[in-house]
């Protein structure tokens, strides 16, 4: 039986093709669009934040060689590639974010949504759970 956290990232997942940009900044969660070759489509606040990384400056980049390198490995890009390819990819695994400021520890969610034809990034802490106990946009 699927734990509350697991449930919550199911939902979210499965809704954020539909999620406007300010529903996708109010997630408690990094919230990463990429297309078929890796270029960033959408970026959240959360996930700007803990990057230490603005929107602007990483919307339209390549996401696993100009904005974070560290994920050119086999156990991301490759399963990230494979899943573009197969144009089927669910998968969770824990990773090392080796940035020079706030590296961390998570948990990283990758969908592949037939939709869109894009690859959803969901970061989440080490154990799963929500990185922000809430939204910071309470209106």
């Amino acid at each position: 039986m699927p734990n509350r956290d697991t449930q919550q990232i199911d939902e979210v997942l499965e809704a954020a093709d539909h999620m406007t940009t300010e529903e996708l900044d109010r997630l408690p969660y990094g919230m990463i669009q990429l297309d078929a070759s890796g270029r960033i489509l959408n970026y959240n606040a959360l996930e700007s934040s803990l990057a230490s990384l603005s929107k602007g400056d990483a919307i339209g980049k390549q996401f696993f060689t100009e904005i974070a390198p560290c994920t050119r490995v086999q156990e991301f890009y490759g399963r990230f590639k494979e899943g573009v390819i197969r144009e089927a990819l669910d998968t969770s695994f824990h990773f090392h974010f080796a940035f020079k400021q706030n590296p961390r520890d998570v948990t990283v969610r990758l969908l592949y949504s037939k939709r869109s034809r894009t690859v959803w990034v969901l970061i989440s802490d080490h154990d799963g759970k929500p990185l922000r106990a809430q939204a910071t946009d309470d209106e």
